[in-house]
């Protein structure tokens, strides 16, 4: 075989290769959904019970309810739930779970609070869908079904990142409901103009990039502790909470989809819905307080933004990061009870 047959053998084999690895990167994902066991009672009804695994478990209390709720055909979420009195719907984002929120309701009156902790579809023991699945319309829409099955009645809600724009994305399609919210490092409004809310997520939104950035030289979970005032609050045991059900489900695809949700002007498709979405949240009339971490690299700056949207809302500035229900809960939980106070008037 000459030399110049070989070399074009080698080309040809790399660039077979390289085909190979880009298909199985760029894939997007099959419907992955969770299975229960029996049922679970609880004020709303009954639904699917879903046994969680050890590692899981061993962070909770034997109080709490896992169970999964159809919204869809094929689409269930995952829900833990604990307590029982006044509903208090708490809303994770990307790429955390409902687990998020376990730190904040050990600090709450369980005999006066009925805390619902949901984990957004795709991530958790939600089931997981294929990338094109994932906007913000269906976001909000699968947890408006949500909320519709549970029948909540009045609800103070709870939100952090995208648990912003899709809780009250959601609970907009059902206005009397909402009567006090917390906000913590999130955002209810679109963009006017052309900006990247961070550089990583710059960097993700380009096709083949943004899958060789998160799945082949690295993760977004890994990640996580870089975003966090203090980064030892998210530990290899914390980390796990989040990383092991996606990871493990057949479908990890969902975080770096949720950060191409991010609208980066406006003309992403995410961005019309946020316009709607600000006309409710600024006419809102609730008692309303805002929890910020100053030291998170993706959110931090927007607080001004915040301020803006509820003008008369008292805001807690704390020295936190992103996940800040993993540094400040008991601030976190102190302004729920405030709001829960008010509401009550």
């Amino acid at each position: 075989m000459s030399t110049t047959r070989k070399i074009f053998l080698f080309v040809g084999l790399i660039i077979g290769m390289i085909s190979i690895c880009i298909f199985t990167i760029t894939r997007p994902g099959t419907t992955e959904t969770p299975k229960g066991e029996g049922l679970t009672f609880t004020q709303s009804g009954q639904y699917e019970t879903f046994l969680l695994p050890d590692y899981a478990a061993g962070v909770l209390t034997e109080d709490y309810k896992s169970y999964l709720v159809e919204v869809e055909p094929g689409i269930k979420i995952h829900v833990l739930e604990v307590g029982s009195g006044y509903p208090v719907y708490l809303q994770h984002g990307n790429p955390t779970s409902g687990l998020l929120y376990r730190k904040v309701a050990e600090l709450l009156p369980k005999d006066q609070l009925r805390l619902i902790m949901p984990t957004l579809v795709g991530l958790g023991y939600s089931t997981k869908v294929p990338t094109n699945q994932h906007s913000l319309k269906n976001h909000i829409r699968w947890t408006s079904s949500l909320l519709e099955k549970l029948d909540l009645g009045e609800v103070i809600y709870v939100g952090q990142d995208w648990g912003g724009p899709v809780g009250m994305g959601a609970l907009a399609k059902h206005p009397e409901m909402i009567i006090g919210a917390v906000a913590m490092n999130t955002s209810f409004t679109g963009p006017e103009e052309e900006i990247d809310l961070s550089t990583a997520h710059a960097l993700v939104k380009t096709p083949i990039i943004g899958e060789m950035v998160t799945e082949v030289f690295g993760s977004i979970f890994s990640r996580l502790p870089d975003v966090q005032g203090d980064p030892s609050s998210i530990s290899k045991e914390v980390l796990e909470l989040y990383s092991r059900p996606v990871n493990e489900s057949g479908n990890a695809k969902a975080p770096l989809a949720l950060m191409r949700m991010v609208p980066d002007g406006p003309n992403h498709p995410s961005s019309d819905d946020l316009h709607e979405l600000e006309k409710y949240v600024t006419g809102l009339k609730i008692p309303v307080e805002i929890v910020w971490g100053v030291n998170d690299p993706i959110l931090g700056a927007g607080l001004d933004n915040m301020r803006q949207t509820f003008p008369n809302a008292p805001v807690t500035e704390t020295d936190a990061g992103h996940f800040l229900q993993e540094e400040v809960p008991e601030i976190i939980a102190a302004a729920i009870l405030r709001v829960v106070q008010k509401a009550k008037e």
